[in-house]
């Protein structure tokens, strides 16, 4: 990938997962993985000395002993961050050079692509193919497409008067800390990074316990790219003894935050009763999948409807977790998502051609397993799946998993699951199925299939969420906002929007005749 300097054109690519299971096995097992903690532009042990297993869901087998920081570490890594804040050795850099450096930052992904991929299918679970295929693809592209844009946001000039003159700019928030989750590390991350960064921060990313190998690698990328020391810091650790005192942190100004609802509010309440610093929180979804008779293609949507809550082992906030299907051909069409569903059989995520793979530990299995068997005793009739596959490797694998005959107040049809498991619901009217869809909690994404242009536009503006697809599922790209309605928090990610997260808005005025 060439880029040019200033004329650089949003970037591109597409990758593919080429090499065999044996490559990427053998790759595995020659693989360095950084443990430690990364602050003030290197790496370090925890203050205490303290490490915890990282563990595999493809085997079990321990990865590493990585860094456990608590508030000593959180401590070093805030007053590194408000240091170079204050030093201006990023804020007070022309938005032109931070676009170089970020662009720089996404070739430098680029090339080490299948390191990045590997680390995170090892840590995480997922599918060498989606790791590398989506996720590293589209790390590099929000890194580099926040970076291309940060020169071209421009402040605003308030209509006044010929004796003033109002003027109305944007000044960084100060120091962020980022709190990202465990099922896509390395992506959520770069959504929270790249518009932090384009805006002058500093940020402190604290990724989850449960898979902090990119980010750790990535900060060393980073400063490789010419982000100035003490800009990004990595802290890896647990939620009560690192992310808790960054919520808390009387000097952090900025908190953003991906993961559970109830996680969310909790770190809401922290900010709220310590120094009101800025919180954006984008937490869970229960998202409902309308499909009409007049869907335009059943089969398309049958398999939309699969991949859309079986993708990343249905581990995806937007999970399209709840299929809303006309009475009508409900029968017809469960049975062709349940062929399409089957075709997303676990396998070891090393091979390129496994399209599901493995829950990230066993407590999530165990949640996972436990909704399961609460779906039966509820009454939901178990059309495929419901059951623990490949516990000879030692790994954690669930069937893709379907029930008909779900009511909207069970257990699996209101609650956020996290797994390869999907509710059908039937319906038989259009207001039926909207007052279905938004019965919920949760309000991050939805979709709708018809034909009709009209039952379309509808649906889409009463349906309460964040995103609404119309004939396919989890579109759109780095140019459009994502976040949710309701409980499913607050703020965007992606799209210029995000960077109103990351400023304060200022307004100067000067007078002209004084």
């Amino acid at each position: 990938m060439a880029v040019a300097d200033d004329s650089s054109e949003y970037l591109e690519i597409g990758m593919t997962a080429t090499h065999s299971l044996e490559y990427w096995t053998a790759q595995a097992a020659s693989l360095t993985i950084r443990n430690q903690a990364f602050i003030d532009g290197r790496y370090v042990d925890a203050r205490s000395g303290q490490t915890y297993d990282c563990v595999s869901p493809i085997d079990g087998r321990s990865l590493a002993r990585v860094a456990q920081c608590d508030s000593n570490d959180v401590e070093r890594a805030v007053k590194a961050a408000r240091n170079a804040f204050e030093a201006g050795v990023w804020s007070d850099t022309a938005p032109v050079h931070r676009k170089k450096v970020l662009v720089r930052l996404a070739q430098l992904i680029e090339e080490h692509a299948e390191e990045l991929a590997l680390l995170e299918t090892l840590d995480m679970g997922k599918p060498i193919s989606d790791s590398l295929n989506v996720d590293v693809a589209a790390t590099l592209r929000c890194i580099a497409w926040n970076g291309e844009v940060i020169d071209k946001w421009y402040a605003e000039i308030a209509p006044t008067g010929p004796d003033e003159l109002g003027l109305v700019t944007r000044e960084p928030l100060g120091v962020v800390a980022a709190i990202v989750p465990w099922n896509f590390p390395l992506l959520m991350a770069s959504w929270k990074l790249g518009p932090a960064l384009a805006t002058g921060n500093s940020v402190i990313l604290k990724p989850s316990e449960k898979s902090p190998l990119t980010a750790i690698r990535l900060a060393e990328l980073a400063i490789a790219a010419g982000i100035p020391e003490g800009v990004l810091n990595v802290l890896p650790g647990f939620g009560k003894e690192a992310g808790e005192p960054l919520a808390a942190h009387m000097d952090v100004d900025g908190l953003v935050f991906t993961g559970s609802t109830a996680i969310g509010k909790h770190l809401m309440g922290i900010a709220g009763t310590t120094n009101m610093k800025r919180a954006f929180m984008e937490c869970g979804g229960k998202s409902p999948n309308i499909v009409f008779p007049d869907a335009p293609n059943l089969d398309t949507a049958a398999e939309a409807a699969a991949t859309g809550v079986f993708y990343n082992q249905g581990e995806v906030c937007t999970a399209a977790s709840r299929l809303l299907v006309h009475k009508s051909i409900r029968d017809d069409f469960l049975d062709r998502v349940v062929a399409a569903g089957q075709t997303m059989k676990p396998g070891n995520p090393l091979d390129p051609a496994t399209r599901m793979g493995a829950i990230v530990d066993q407590p999530q299995i165990d949640r996972v397993t436990g909704y399961i068997d609460k779906a039966m005793q509820e009454g939901a009739r178990l059309k495929c799946g419901g059951s623990r596959v490949l516990e000879e490797t030692g790994g954690y694998y669930v069937e893709p998993t379907i029930f008909d005959r779900v009511s909207p107040d069970m257990s699996i049809a209101s609650e956020e699951i996290f797994g390869p498991v999907l509710s059908c619901i039937d319906f038989e009217t259009d207001a039926e199925a909207l007052a279905v869809a938004n019965n919920s909690p949760y309000g991050l994404a939805a979709a709708v299939w018809t034909s009709d242009i009209t039952r379309a536009h509808t649906m889409a503006r009463k349906l309460r969420a964040g995103s609404v697809w119309v004939n396919y599922y989890d579109g759109g790209d780095m140019t459009a906002p994502f976040g949710g309605f309701k409980q499913s928090g607050n703020g965007r990610d992606k799209s210029i929007h995000a960077l109103e997260k990351y400023t304060e808005i200022k307004a100067i005025w000067i007078n002209l005749a004084p």
